[in-house]
Parts: C-alpha cells; structure tokens; sequence
C-alpha cells in the first residue's frame, strides 16, 4: 500500500512538473520577430555605488556602442571610493555622458531606488535603459538590440544578463544555471503574457511608463526590487517585450565566494515575498513540484519495491528537464553546464530552502 501511495503522489509531482516545463519551453523555441533598426535617442542609465573600476571598464564599451543618438547618465550613489572622479572625467572627455551625484538623507539612507529616480530625473530621452557598473555589453550592438524591443506598445523591454564563464568551478556552475533557469522563467511568463519580473543589469522601459506608476514609490522602503518589484508593478500582458538575441546580452563578473554570493541572493530573494499574490502563487507551486518530486523519489526508491517503475518516471521527468530547460540555456550561450543539470537543480533546490530560512530570522539591511 505504501509504495502505491509513493508512486501515485511521484507522478502527481513529475505530472505537474511537466506541466510547467512545457509552459516554460516558449523560451527555448521562440522566434523572435524582426524589428528592424531603431534610431529614437535612448538614455542608458548606470547606478554606481564604490564602482570606479568598473565604470572605468564599462563607460568605454558604452561610448563604442553602434547607436546613433544616446546619453549616458552615471549615477553616483554616494560612494566612499572615487567613482565620483572617474566619472567626472568621463563627463568632461564626452558630452554624452551626464553626472549623477547622490548625497544620502535621513529618509533614503543607502536607497539605490532613491538614486535611480534622481538619475532618471535627469533623462533627457523617454526610452531608458539599464545596466549595472560591473556588466559589460556583449557587443557593440547591445544598445540597438534592447532598443529595438521598444514599440508604440511595448514600453518596458526585458533582457537577459549572463555572467562570466569559469572553469572547474562548482559555484561559477550554479551561479550560470541559477541565472538561465531564472530568465527562461521570467521570459516566458512574459511571452506568455504574465511578467512578473526583470533583472536591473539588462533593463529597459520608458519614462513614461515609470512615472505612469509612481515610479519607485509603492515599494521605497523595501531593499532591493528597483528591477523585478518594479516590473512585476508594471509590466501587462500587452506591454513587455523579451530580447534573446545574444548581442543584446550583458556579461557580468560573478562572485567568487560562496559567502558573497549567499549574500547577494539573500538581497534578491527577499523582493518575491512583494510580488503580486498570482505571481507567488505560480512561482511557488513550480518550487513546491521540484521539491516534492525530489522528496517523493528519494522515498520511492528507500522503499525499493517496484523502483524501476519509479526510474522510469524519475527519467521521462529529466528527459524533459533535459529538453525544455537544455534548450533555453542554449539559447542563453549556457550550453555547457547542460549536462550536469540534474545535480545543478538539486542543490539550487535546496540551496533555496536554505535561502528562505535564513531571511526568515533576518532580514539583510542595505543593496550594497
């Protein structure tokens, strides 16, 4: 009796992993449409907060940019380093780029939504978009192809933001799988109709369409959310565009340490409590199927009676991992961690259990 329990509740979960997994195959199998070249001025947009290495790195490879009308505007969050110098001296040696400089107050101490709405106060151009200081463009025509996603509907423009590939690395591994899942989710909830969220290291939406919301100001006071809290606010089913193209990619370091990186996705994790409450619901049904399916196999196979019956439904569940989520990676030039996919998404799994005990006793204070 039990292992027929076992079995009917592994194939409920590996049912409703399919399930999602078809839905999340719009990524992988989509075509998208040409839009042509854009030449409306854009305004790209770079927060910086103790950055000045990195936009020493960055605004070189933004002013090379294939675009024919652009500013830049860098934002000084008041830092402590030089950045305010290294971007001072960029001001002077181009007119395109514009100073930005944060002064912290009593009400938004340490805020980088407050600094940000500062820095796209200072727009000149209604098309605005967003890059983080250690990013770097993928090619030169990163900012014609997250420009071309804007359309006389779409006023928020979703991309896709990789990091650095390194060898032998087990952190380096998870920290790619973590990021190709996560933007197979969000693009095709998107595609589909349903955004719920975007990454602020490859961002795009129009002035408009922020003070259309209120900007920043339903959600200030929370820590972190300048990017996906803001979408998940504003994006519709008619209004959000998704870029795949690999040019229209942004590259970033990734942390080197699993200390640092824990911290870093304990700031991230804590926004999808805010999500609107269909949003949590989906998202978290996705994260309930793959924990129960780890669970409800393990506990199949301890029992051990019938187990093949039980491998079989562990296989067909991977073969479509292998598939659906095999072909949004490549697609997201992420094709080498593929076959250690199964691994990956256990210890992401549980990983994230561990990230979601953690910020219930405490709660993380400041972006960075």
């Amino acid at each position: 009796m039990e292992i027929g329990i076992a079995f009917i509740v592994l194939a409920g979960f590996v049912l409703l992993n399919i399930i999602y997994y078809f839905f999340l195959a719009r990524v992988g199998f989509y075509k998208p449409a040409q839009n042509g070249v854009i030449n409306e001025p854009v305004s790209v947009i770079v927060c910086s907060k103790n950055e000045q290495e990195n936009l020493a790195t960055l605004v070189p490879l933004l002013l090379e940019q294939n675009y024919p009308n652009f500013e830049i505007i860098l934002i000084n969050d008041a830092s402590i380093d030089d950045t305010l110098e290294v971007i001072e001296r960029f001001e002077n040696l181009d007119s395109r780029v514009k100073k930005v400089d944060v002064v912290n107050n009593e009400s938004f101490w340490g805020n980088k939504k407050y600094a940000l709405t500062l820095g796209i106060k200072k727009a000149v151009n209604d098309k605005l978009i967003f890059i983080d200081a250690d990013c770097k463009p993928a090619s030169t025509d990163w900012l014609q192809q997250m420009a071309s996603g804007f359309t006389a509907n779409k006023s928020i423009v979703l991309g896709y933001g990789a990091y650095e590939k390194k060898k032998y690395s087990l952190l380096n591994a998870l920290i790619r799988y973590e990021t190709g899942i996560t933007a197979i989710q969000y693009m095709s909830y998107a595609l589909h109709g349903n955004p719920y969220m975007g990454v602020g290291r490859n961002l795009g939406y129009t002035a408009k369409q922020f003070y259309d919301v209120s900007g920043f100001i339903d959600h200030m006071k929370i820590m972190g959310g300048d990017d996906d809290l803001f979408v998940n606010q504003a994006a519709t089913k008619t209004n959000t565009a998704v870029v795949i193209e690999p040019d229209g990619f942004t590259i970033s370091a990734p942390k080197n340490t699993w200390k640092t990186w824990w911290t870093q996705k304990r700031r991230h994790i804590n926004t999808a409590s805010h999500y609107k409450s269909g949003h949590k619901f989906l998202l978290g049904l996705y994260y309930f199927s793959q924990l129960g399916f780890f669970i409800a196999a393990a506990v199949g196979f301890i029992l051990g009676i019938n187990w093949m019956y039980i491998l079989a439904l562990v296989l067909l569940r991977y073969l479509v991992v292998w598939i659906v989520v095999g072909k949004g990676l490549s697609r997201f030039r992420e094709s080498d961690i593929i076959p250690f996919l199964p691994f990956l998404e256990i210890l992401l799994v549980f990983t994230q259990l561990g990230l979601f005990f953690t910020n219930a006793r405490k709660q993380p204070k400041q972006w960075k």
